[in-house]
């Protein structure tokens, strides 16, 4: 089966605030079912990952939730694709404690696959710019559409 999976990543310390509520929920789950309850769904709702999937053998896509590696959202057909776009971008994380915040901004390659001239869907993430082109290709033989390298100053239909 060919599942081509983009998750976006959270936070380091919204996941650890995330597993602090959810232990706090569980532990006061016994003491008010109502609170417990409460707190147990903030924190699953804080350490859910969001993406999207694509499912090339039998053309269908989900926008979909993770949570605890299950994955939750509906297979849909996929749309009449216009093209693979492989662009390199910069992705920034802000981390705040207490007073403090840094941002950290890395290099990332990210495939988009357009449809309906200007929509998109964001498949999949990566550092490394050969396994973009490798999974692109994939999708430009299964779906056949047109690949565009986004990578450099100048962009290119491959």
């Amino acid at each position: 089966m060919s599942i081509i999976t983009y998750l976006k990543e959270t936070p380091l310390p919204k996941r650890i605030f995330g597993y602090l509520v959810l232990i706090i929920g569980i532990l006061g789950f016994f003491q008010n079912i109502f609170m417990g309850s409460i707190f147990i769904a903030i924190g699953l709702g804080l350490i859910t990952k969001e993406g999207s999937e694509i499912n090339l053998d039998n053309k269908t896509y989900r926008n979909m939730k993770s949570l605890f590696r299950l994955k939750f959202g509906k297979w849909i057909p996929c749309p009449k694709f216009d093209y693979v776009s492989v662009f390199k971008t910069k992705e920034k994380q802000t981390i705040t404690v207490v007073t403090a915040s840094t941002s950290v901004t890395s290099d990332i390659i990210l495939l988009n696959v357009f449809y309906n001239k200007n929509k998109h869907i964001t498949f999949f993430k990566t550092n490394d710019k050969e396994e973009a082109f490798r999974i692109a290709e994939k999708m430009r033989f299964i779906l056949e559409i047109d690949v565009l390298d986004a990578t450099g100053v100048e962009k290119q239909w491959l």
